[in-house]
């Protein structure tokens, strides 16, 4: 066999034939573009995290505060509360203490105990006070009687002298001349 192509092959021995160089710009720009948005995804991610960890310390701060608040409110309840403090607000209203109370029981009707009505407690006579430009009663040394040495001198009332108050003035400038 001499010098002839044999199977059609070309000169070159144990070679396979060559392609084209195919382009890598497709594949990195893939690469980069999900390399750019993973970092971009973890930064949100993490901005994220962030403002709910803020959201939590100040929930955590609100609710202290709030749970103070409920702790000072319950105090304050308890303290109006408390037998004695009741009662001495239900005097301030004109209450007395009742006495043996009676129960009747609902089954029967019938009536056990005896009731009886609370004692009012003697209120005292207020005071008058007196407005300035009305007359204020005064009293007066009693007239000598004539029904005798014996009877009760008759108490007698006069006005004291009005007077007027001053004229008010202007809150603001000079007075009026």
């Amino acid at each position: 066999m001499s010098g002839g192509k044999a199977g059609g092959t070309s000169g070159r021995p144990g070679r396979a034939p060559t392609r084209a160089p195919a382009s890598r710009t497709p594949f990195v720009l893939l690469m980069v573009l999900l390399l750019g948005g993973g970092l971009l995804g973890l930064l949100l991610l993490n901005t994220a995290l962030n403002q709910g960890s803020f959201d939590q310390s100040r929930l955590k701060k609100e609710n202290a505060q709030l749970s103070d608040e409920e702790q000072a409110l319950r105090q304050q309840l308890e303290a109006v509360s408390a037998p004695g403090e009741l009662a001495r607000r239900a005097e301030e209203l004109g209450m007395v203490p009742g006495t043996n109370p009676a129960f009747i029981d609902p089954v029967t009707g019938q009536v056990h105990g005896s009731a009886k009505p609370a004692a009012p407690k003697p209120t005292p006579t207020p005071t008058p006070t007196p407005v300035v430009g009305l007359p204020v009663p005064v009293p007066v040394a009693p007239a000598p009687s004539a029904t005798g040495p014996g009877a009760p001198p008759a108490p007698t009332l006069t006005t004291a002298p009005t007077t007027t108050p001053p004229a008010p003035t202007a809150a603001f400038g000079p007075a009026p001349r």
